[in-house]
């Protein structure tokens, strides 16, 4: 419908019932860890992992090693880990020349009799225009769904964490309908190589296929295959989207503007969409209360200390925060009064990950997606709707936002940010002279 309210067009959604003891949150990155390893060694017919990364370190090393050990215990289960094709072909960013992860997977796979396939999903043809964002790990009947992907620092193995959100989710509906989403919109395309076999052909080769892939992305959804309009009872809805105007980022809008009392949203970057910073602007003028956590730019996974060498990558956290201070200064009043809270994540040394939007005490998304141009246009997505019209969960939703500042400070005025002039020189000129030729508007529609 044309003039369809949000509460409305969210009500009107197909969901799958979902009891609320069979949800559970984790509560830190070494629980997710633990959790994650435990369900795999249990794993008795599937394990599906889809993940930006796993890396070649100690806790990707851990994670492989056991996948390989619950399918050594149990030959017929079916495995499938998804990662990212250019990310698993290329190394760090910033980091010397390396032959990437996937030829780690090959020298594992060459070790073992039993075969743990590995695949690289390529969404683009370049990296920079689009990555596998999509997120889950199905094991039988249970999701763990976290924005993390799988190394050392998202599984806290060393010193230090990368925070994120982990939920624990026993639904055979829901996990039903995101392996046959996995196994048909992507294991079944031609686009679609195992990375734990040589040879692997190159990005160039199947540059063809790649497009036809992305088309095929397009008008790829969830089968909702028995489920219902749950309007009175606890229900989840998966949704999957990638480019611009997708049901993802629509939900988004949505589900920001059908707020009657209170919004709360986790980001690590701020650099919010366009329809998004609309959607809250109007809700402020409601007088609707407005929480949005972000990581302070020293939390940011791409922050490099002034101490060490600088490379390029490393303004990306002052940009964020130049996006935060313009929007900051222009919703002082509303800062002043209350009803926006700004809240800065920081726990030195670590880094901050955390996606999310909370709607009053009735909705909840689960997601990856970072709310920013690069996610609601170029990488695939995907998120998990919850309903709670009986606010079964309201207690526990409570006790992890708690968690979540637990960290936090709140911005009480946008001068508390700091500006280009109290920036590290080489950041500094950087950025001057992007904004001068106008380029820091184009890097962010892809960073």
């Amino acid at each position: 419908m044309l003039f369809e309210s949000p509460r409305s067009f969210l009500r009107a959604l197909p969901s799958f019932p979902q009891a609320a003891v069979d949800v559970e949150i984790l509560s830190s990155t070494a629980q997710f860890r633990t959790r994650l390893l435990e369900q795999i060694a249990q794993a008795e017919q599937r394990i599906y992992i889809a993940a930006l990364y796993l890396q070649q370190d100690e806790a990707g090393a851990e994670i492989l090693a056991a996948l390989y050990a619950a399918k050594a215990r149990q030959p017929k289960l079916d495995i499938a880990v998804l990662v990212d094709w250019h990310r698993a072909q290329r190394g760090l960013i910033g980091a010397a020349a390396q032959s990437g992860n996937a030829g780690w997977y090959q020298q594992e796979a060459q070790q073992h009799n039993i075969e743990v396939p590995i695949y690289g999903i390529p969404v683009q043809t370049r990296e920079l225009l689009g990555v596998l964002h999509l997120k889950g790990f199905i094991i039988d009947d249970t999701v763990i769904y976290s924005g993390a992907s799988l190394n050392n620092v998202y599984l806290h193995v060393g010193d230090r964490y990368r925070a994120d959100r982990y939920h624990l989710l026993r639904n055979s509906l829901l996990a039903n309908a995101m392996v046959q989403f996995i196994q048909d919109a992507l294991l079944s395309q031609t686009a679609v190589h195992r990375l734990d076999r040589a040879p692997i052909p190159s990005t160039k080769d199947i540059r063809s296929t790649i497009r036809h892939f992305r088309q095929h992305l397009k008008a790829a959804r969830y089968n909702l295959s028995g489920s219902s309009q749950q309007q009175q009872q606890l229900a989840i809805t998966p949704l999957v989207g990638v480019g611009q105007r997708n049901p993802l980022n629509r939900l988004i809008v949505k589900l920001i503007s059908a707020a009657e009392q209170h919004i709360t949203i986790c980001t690590p970057y701020f650099n919010l969409p366009r329809s998004v910073t609309k959607a809250i602007k109007q809700q402020l003028k409601k007088g609707i209360t407005v929480d949005i956590i972000i990581g302070d730019k020293t939390a940011n996974d791409f922050y490099i200390p002034p101490s060490e060498p600088f490379k390029t990558i490393g303004a990306l956290p002052y940009l964020y925060e130049m996006n935060l201070r313009r929007f900051a200064k222009a919703q002082q009043s509303a800062i002043q009064s209350g009803q926006l809270n700004i809240l800065l994540w920081n726990d030195v040394g670590n880094s901050y990950h955390l996606k999310g939007i909370w709607i009053d005490d009735d909705y909840q998304l689960l997601t990856g997606n970072n709310l920013n141009p690069r996610a609601f246009s170029l990488d695939l997505e995907n998120a998990l709707l919850i309903h709670d019209p009986q606010h079964e969960l309201a207690a526990s939703a409570k006790i992890e936002q708690n968690q979540i500042r637990q960290h936090t400070q709140r911005i009480t005025h946008y001068r508390e940010l700091e500006t280009l002039i109290a920036y590290p020189e080489k950041v500094k000129k950087l950025l001057t002279r992007l904004s001068r030729i106008r380029a820091d508007r184009l890097l962010s529609r892809f960073l």
